[in-house]
C-alpha cells in the first residue's frame, strides 16, 4: 500500500510535503468537521453520486457550509485522480469548519478548510476469501452516527481493543441490539432472509450497505431492515459486514463461536459475486 504524492489542499493541487494545516483548525481542536472516503476501481470511483449526497446531508446536519459546492468537489476529485494516476484505492475527502481562535461557538470569520488525497488499496481479496472473527462492545458512540463526523476516539477504541483480543473488528451494540461495526455496517442471514438496522441516528448510511441491499432486491433475496438482537446475530446461519474497502467481508466467528458453520456461507458468496460484477470484476 503506498500514498500518492499530490494532494488537494486549500482549492490548491500540492505535494505531501507542501501541505501545511493550521494548529488553530477546528478539526485539530473539536473534531468539527466530515469526511469521505470513496473506492475508486478501473480509475472511476464507485458510487460517487451517494457518497457526496452523503456528505452534504452531514455538512447540512452539522451546519457545515460548502463553498465549494458538490460540483466544485466532484471537479476536484476527479482532478486528484487523474493526476496521482490512481487506478485502484481509495480517496479520502476531510472538510473542517476551519481555522479560528478556540471557542467551542462557530466562529464568525473562518473559512472551511478541505483535504484530499489518494491511496493505492488492493481489493482484501484473503479477508473476503477466508472471513474474520469479530467481537461484541457496547456501542458508546454518540446518537448521530449518521453524520460522518472525525468524531471516531469511540470508534477507534473498539476496534483497537478488538485487535488486542485477537479480532478483526467490533460489532457494537446498545443494549443488545446490534448497530454496525466499529467501521462497517453488519447484516446476518436467518433462514434465507437477509437482516440489517434500519438507516436511521443509530448506523451511518454506509454506500456498500446500499448496493448490498439493491443487489440483494435485485436477486430477490427477502430483506428485512429491522433492529436485531446479540443472540439472533449468535444464531445467524451467515453474517458479513459492508464497506468501502471491505466491500462484503463474511464473518466466521463472534466472541468465540461459530457463526453457522464457521464458515462464508451460500448467500454471502452470492452477494459477492452480484458486487464484484457491479464493479467491473469477472
Amino acid at each position: 500500500m503506498t500514498m500518492t504524492s499530490i494532494y488537494w489542499y486549500g482549492n490548491a493541487f500540492l505535494p505531501e510535503e507542501q501541505v501545511r494545516i493550521s494548529p488553530h483548525d477546528r478539526g485539530y481542536y473539536f473534531g468539527d468537521g466530515i469526511y469521505e472516503v470513496f473506492r475508486v476501481y478501473g480509475g472511476r470511483l464507485f458510487e460517487a453520486d451517494a457518497h457526496y449526497e452523503r456528505l452534504r446531508l452531514s455538512a447540512e446536519g452539522l451546519k457545515l457550509p460548502l463553498p465549494w459546492g458538490i460540483d466544485g468537489l466532484r471537479s476536484a476529485i476527479d482532478e486528484l485522480v487523474a493526476r496521482n494516476g490512481l487506478s485502484d484505492g481509495t480517496v479520502y475527502l476531510q472538510i473542517t469548519r476551519g481555522a479560528a481562535p478556540r471557542n467551542h461557538l462557530f466562529p464568525a470569520d473562518a473559512a472551511p478548510v478541505a483535504l484530499a488525497y489518494t491511496r493505492e488499496v488492493a481489493r482484501p481479496v484473503r479477508t473476503m476469501e477466508e472471513g474474520i472473527s469479530v467481537i461484541t462492545q457496547d456501542d458508546i458512540r454518540w446518537l448521530h452516527c449518521n453524520y460522518k463526523t472525525l468524531n471516531l476516539l469511540a470508534n477507534v477504541l473498539a476496534k483497537q481493543e478488538a485487535a488486542e483480543r485477537g479480532a478483526a473488528d467490533a460489532i457494537l451494540h446498545r443494549d443488545g441490539i446490534v448497530t454496525e461495526s466499529s467501521a462497517s455496517n453488519v447484516m446476518i442471514v436467518k433462514d434465507g432472509a437477509l437482516l440489517t438496522h434500519p438507516a436511521n441516528n443509530l448506523i451511518l448510511h454506509g454506500v456498500t450497505r446500499a448496493v448490498t441491499l439493491r443487489l440483494a432486491g435485485a436477486g430477490e433475496i427477502p430483506v428485512q431492515e429491522r433492529p436485531f438482537t446479540l443472540d439472533e446475530l449468535y444464531g445467524a446461519d451467515e453474517a458479513f459486514v459492508t464497506g468501502t474497502t471491505v466491500e462484503i467481508t463474511p464473518i466466521v466467528s463472534v466472541d468465540g463461536r461459530p457463526i453457522g458453520a464457521g464458515a462464508p456461507g451460500p448467500l454471502t458468496r452470492e452477494l459477492q459475486a452480484r458486487f464484484a460484477s457491479a464493479i467491473g470484476i469477472a
